[in-house]
């Protein structure tokens, strides 16, 4: 067979239960290698008001059925999801750089287990009643779907985020618009081809590609669209903030972190440290939960930073599918100059690159080397004020500095305008209570990273984001409450 091009992936748009075709296509680039392998919609105004039609047509019927109904819907995309578990992890993995093992390991089937988490939790959520018998009256509430929601998803955890939002929003009874992040679009695009076979009506998952200026703009400006959940960057959430200002739309804004690690003496390195080479590097840093900040008591300082080097210089990184690679490529060509002027920065400021980005030899089979790889990189002799420091990078990127007493170091830590998440190494519970409690931070693990309770809240203070998800949240933030009064 003569070698010919290969042959681009075109992603449509999946409106009322529909696959649809867009006039203009944007590149799509698979990150291990730099090459163009899929054609996304770059769709508009005119694909965002055929949605909302269809999204308003679904409603009705939609909200009218019972959670019971909603939730063997749910559960039949979990299903699906994991019937196709392989597909979608190769898929996730070459769209967006992770390693196969950490989609077929965390990202897939977190997404499945999404869709069945907020199956079961929409058949436990109580309304409330109370009696006023010296008024003769009774008070109770009601809880209602908002409408049509908007949700918009980041290219970090594609599959993952985007049904983290959909589950919730469809479980209480309102239809969607999904826009997932123009780079990373392929899963949500397969996500489609189950909506049918489940069971989900045209019209109650709408998917719409394309970048934010023009289809994110025309979704969150939308009248009719009066509920925008959003997963990204400060300054996008910002301009989100202003287009739905004027419709006092209900927002819920998860943003980014500096998340700091606090190692005390008394922690317990062997299980520390390949922890927090963890928390720093998984999915090259590009998750808002990763550890940028590591703070360690001075007494430990110099053996931690030199267990911790040596443990990160084992990290491998390869060709995403590459069994034994622990990190794969960064999301694209902008973002790695990004990630890297960082390091450029640090090392003018006079700061230590222990090892890493222009330290250490990053090696690649010749295919990937036009790939977007970058090597796990380690900073120290850095201010707390420099860039390195106050600014997310969101790449394989940490800084290690030493501390000296307990106050210091919670005052260093919240010296950010970030508060998502902070880890806290120490074997003294009491000490741990103290920290935890003065983080600025909506949460704190200590002695763990990323071990999450889908029932409790999610999201942080500051400019970390506003609201939170979880099983109650979700529910608050996905439906109205109304209190009715009935005198007797």
């Amino acid at each position: 067979m003569a070698a010919g091009k290969k042959e681009l992936l075109m992603l449509e748009n999946f409106i009322g239960g529909k696959f649809l075709p867009c006039n203009s296509y944007i590149d799509s680039y698979d990150p291990s290698t730099g090459e163009v392998y899929c054609k996304v919609p770059n769709s508009g105004k005119e694909e965002i008001e055929a949605a909302v039609e269809a999204a308003r047509e679904a409603f009705p019927a939609w909200s009218s059925r019972s959670p019971q109904e909603r939730s063997l819907v749910l559960n039949r995309l979990a299903d699906l999801v994991e019937q196709s578990l392989e597909e979608l992890a190769q898929a996730e993995s070459k769209d967006q750089g992770k390693t196969l093992t950490l989609a077929r390991t965390m990202d897939i089937p977190r997404s499945a287990q999404n869709f069945r988490f907020f199956a079961s939790s929409i058949l436990h959520h109580m309304t409330e009643c109370t009696h006023m018998d010296h008024l003769s009256c009774m008070h109770y509430t009601v809880r209602t779907p908002v409408g049509i929601a908007g949700l918009i998803s980041p290219w970090n955890l594609p599959l993952y985020l985007l049904t983290w939002k959909i589950a919730p929003a469809i479980a209480a009874g309102n239809t969607v618009i999904a826009k997932p992040s123009e780079l990373t679009s392929v899963t949500a695009w397969m996500l489609c081809k189950f909506l049918d076979k489940a069971g989900v009506p045209p019209g109650v998952i709408n998917i719409v590609f394309g970048t934010g200026p023009r289809v994110g703009e025309a979704l969150v400006s939308h009248p009719e669209v009066p509920l925008i959940s959003f997963t990204g960057s400060q300054p996008t959430a910002e301009r989100i903030t202003q287009l739905s200002a004027p419709h006092c739309k209900k927002l819920s804004l998860e943003l980014g972190g500096k998340n700091p690690a606090i190692i005390f003496e008394d922690a317990n390195l062997e299980e520390c440290i390949p922890a927090t080479v963890r928390s720093s590097f998984a999915n090259q840093g590009e998750i808002c939960l990763c550890t940028s900040r590591i703070f360690v008591q001075r007494s430990i300082y110099s053996e931690f930073l030199k267990r911790f080097v040596e443990a990160t210089r084992k990290w491998k990184v390869g060709m995403p599918s590459d069994p034994s690679a622990n990190m794969g490529a960064l999301i694209s060509k902008a973002h790695l100059e990004k990630v890297r002027s960082y390091v450029m920065k640090a090392r003018a400021e006079g700061a230590q690159i222990l090892c890493g980005e222009g330290v250490d030899q990053l090696s690649l089979p010749p295919r990937n080397q036009a790939g977007y790889f970058m090597l796990p990189t380690v900073i120290t002799d850095v201010k707390d004020e420099s860039c390195c420091m106050k600014e997310e990078i969101f790449g394989p990127v940490t800084c290690v500095v030493p501390f000296d007493s307990e106050e210091e170091v919670i005052k260093r830590a919240n010296s950010v305008k970030y508060g998502l998440a902070a880890t806290v190494w120490s074997s003294n519970v009491g000490r741990i209570h103290r920290v935890a409690k003065k983080l600025q931070s909506g949460l704190v693990w200590t002695n763990c990273w990323l071990i999450r309770e889908l029932n409790l809240p999610f999201g942080g203070m500051k400019s970390s984001g506003i609201g939170r998800e979880g099983a109650k949240d979700s529910f608050d933030f996905f439906t109205e409450i109304k209190t009715i009064t009935i005198k007797h």
